[in-house]
């Protein structure tokens, strides 16, 4: 049997708490026997939120105590220092204190990436800890990597997101050698602002990493890269847009099924089919944006997470944990820098 990996849910956090964090956790208990999870929140509000799952296996099942709550409007910095007893703080610290293994909240980003570097704290060697999701492309996923946290990076901190990223893909989603890209306006290589010029170049010097060069934005749903490398400004962006664009499309195409007796008949037909497809782009699947280069893991959902999102982050925090990827990380990033070291020596 696997490693029982421990997880902290933030029941506190995001648009449908406490329904769907908890809904999510006790769902991921009862698929799978090698998790455990601790339920971060009010107590009161989640003992009435588990009356709802009679079946729900409580032995690997605790409730830890949070009364506070960042809202997302408050700033992160003053809500971590002030709010020492919310789900965020109290969560994160137990990733800290090594109580837990991996942290999940849909609650504020700026608190939760905040609190992540500040109270779990950055692993040796790593300059910035980038939010990384997964998202769908024609051939499977693809990992975007800085997608919120980091909006005014340096060139050495994307070669970072580049080396963690590989390992993350290699590890967790199973690609051998994973194909590694850096955000850009053309597929040449004098193309770019001053961040993608300088970074370029330090890309395709970079051991280790498959660098595949630039990848124009209109390339990453067909499945180019599996490694999608830029700064935190620019990956918001495309995941906003990539989100957006989705969720139009799949409503634009319901629509148009509906709009006659012979379109009808022919969704009909098509359902199954046009129901897995769908499937496969439906971010929740992949579960959450984890927060890499930390001492232990912090994965953040969308705040609007449903509780498939919430359990398929709990999933990805088994596999992040049983896989070692904070000390691969820790390991691949610290013999990298020996080496350059060794170079201009």
């Amino acid at each position: 049997m696997s490693e029982t990996v421990r997880v902290v849910v933030d029941v506190m956090g995001g648009d449908n708490a406490p329904i769907e964090p908890v809904k999510g956790a006790v769902e991921a208990l009862m698929e799978r026997e090698d998790i455990q999870v601790f339920l971060a929140g009010q107590k009161e509000v989640i003992e009435r939120e588990l009356e709802k799952y009679p079946s729900c296996p409580r032995e690997r099942l605790e409730i830890v105590s949070a009364t506070e709550v960042i809202e997302t409007a408050e700033p992160p910095v003053m809500a971590i220092r002030k709010k020492k007893d919310s789900s965020i703080v109290v969560g994160l610290n137990m990733v800290k204190r090594q109580e837990a293994d991996a942290f999940v909240s849909s609650g504020s980003t700026g608190a939760v990436l905040v609190g992540g570097q500040v109270l779990v704290g950055r692993s040796k060697g790593v300059q910035r800890p980038p939010l990384a999701p997964l998202i769908p492309t024609k051939d499977g996923v693809a990992l975007l990597v800085d997608c919120g946290a980091n909006v005014d990076a340096r060139a050495s901190h994307l070669v970072q997101f580049a080396k963690m990223g590989s390992i993350y893909m290699e590890h967790v989603v199973g690609i051998k050698n994973p194909r590694v890209a850096i955000v850009n306006n053309g597929a040449e290589e004098e193309k770019g602002n001053a961040l993608v010029k300088e970074t370029f170049p330090l890309l395709k010097a970079c051991k280790g990493i498959n660098f595949i060069g630039s990848i124009e934005a209109r390339d990453i749903p067909a499945g180019y890269a599996d490694v999608i490398v830029c700064e935190a400004f620019v990956g918001n962006v495309i995941l906003k847009l990539y989100e957006g664009l989705g969720s139009t499309l799949i409503s634009k195409v319901k629509h148009g099924m509906m709009t006659n007796l012979r379109s009808k008949i022919g969704a009909l037909l098509v359902k199954p089919a046009l129901k897995e497809t769908l499937k496969a782009f439906d971010a929740s699947e992949h579960g959450g944006a984890p927060l890499l280069g930390l001492k232990g893991l912090v994965v953040k959902t969308h705040g609007s997470a449903s509780a498939v999102e919430i359990k398929h982050a709990i999933f990805q925090c088994a596999q992040f944990k049983q896989q070692k990827i904070n000390e691969k990380i820790e390991k691949y990033i610290n013999e990298q820098d020996t080496e350059e070291v060794d170079r201009k020596e």
